[in-house]
């Protein structure tokens, strides 16, 4: 009688063993940068991207870690800082996890340059998620687009770039004016309530735009080029009749504007000129009975040459992490009460 064969032991896989890679960095001053105060930045990456990182020192940055692909997305990542604190940039946590969730190429340092809106004596500003390198290249695409739609929820940036983007092309003197005009009520014009001229009715409804340019600008400077007449306001009520040239024109809020305020407004270009519109479907104050102008533009001018749409979502979400969470939230509901059978 033969037994049976006793079964064949598996052998114990092998622990893997943590490698680790060497990158190094010319500028020691902007390494410590991209580090943060006490290494801080690197944590962040470290607890992202399941490595270990340390800078020994001499520009060196060593990592460590089992998966050969996250040494190379923390390779990536390095990259990209480092390539951004050479733009003039700052290095904060906001870009450190806004770096982790781009998907460049390590070699393809032009990429970051893509995303980088410059104004000369004023502060530069770079793409911070996928969405919004899109939408940058759509505003510096000028021979390709001359009216860019950027469209999504609070907080990703469409009007911050706009602006930062029309504040570059005016102080290098590649349009004459910069005219900002927008819905200055819920669901009209209803300026004449409010004291003072112009300029001063308008004014509280355009705090979010003018804290923009005073950050893109500084304060000095946008001053002096609202009293030149470069900057302008002009609510949408004022803007019938006009042609404007050679100007780059900002329309914001415009999911309040009704389709015959958006056709108006769309139609008010002239030679030389480009506009961004920025609004959020979602947030529409108009009565059901006014539909909004911004997603009726959308549809009819999807296919148009020379026309850019860029539609962000929550995952372009650049403020507080909470509010990507406060949108989901908000659409989540929305979908609960739409039900299956109107999603469709």
């Amino acid at each position: 009688m033969t037994g049976s064969r006793p079964p064949a032991r598996k052998r114990a896989a092998k622990p893997r063993k943590a490698a680790s890679e060497s990158l190094y960095f010319e500028d020691v001053e902007r390494l410590r940068g991209m580090a943060g105060a006490g290494d801080r930045f690197l944590m962040i990456m470290e607890e992202d991207l399941g490595v270990s990182l340390s800078a020994p020192g001499r520009g060196q940055v060593v990592i460590t870690a089992e998966d050969s692909s996250a040494r190379d997305e923390a390779k990536r990542v390095l990259k990209r800082l480092y390539a951004s604190l050479e733009h003039g940039l700052t290095c904060d946590e906001a870009a450190v996890r806004a770096a982790l969730r781009m998907h460049d190429d390590a070699e393809s340092p032009g990429l970051v340059d893509d995303g980088v809106i410059r104004v000369p004596r004023g502060s530069s500003l770079i793409a911070r998620t996928e969405g919004q390198r899109a939408y940058v290249r759509s505003l510096k695409n000028e021979k390709a687009f001359d009216l860019i739609f950027g469209v999504g929820p609070a907080g990703t940036g469409k009007t911050l770039l706009a602006v930062a983007y029309g504040a570059s092309m005016l102080v290098q003197r590649k349009v004459e004016r910069l005219i900002i005009t927008r819905p200055a009520v819920e669901a009209g014009e209803k300026l004449g309530f409010l004291p003072g001229d112009l300029n001063e009715k308008v004014d509280p409804y355009l705090l979010p735009v003018w804290d923009a340019l005073a950050d893109t600008l500084g304060r000095s400077q946008l001053e002096k080029m609202r009293e030149d007449g470069r900057i302008e306001v002009a609510p949408i009520a004022f803007m019938r009749g006009r042609t404007l040239n050679r100007a780059f024109v900002i329309v914001d809020e415009a999911q309040n504007t009704s389709r015959a305020q958006m056709q108006m407004v769309l139609t008010r270009l002239g030679e030389g000129s480009r506009m961004a519109v920025t609004g959020d479907p979602s947030q529409c104050d108009l009565s059901p009975r006014d539909p909004s102008g911004l997603p009726h533009a959308l549809d009819i001018l999807a296919n148009t040459k020379g026309v850019a749409i860029t539609r962000f979502s929550r995952v372009d979400v650049v403020r507080h992490n909470l509010v990507a969470r406060i949108v989901e939230a908000y659409e989540e509901d929305a979908r609960r009460k739409t039900g299956p059978a109107q999603q469709q």
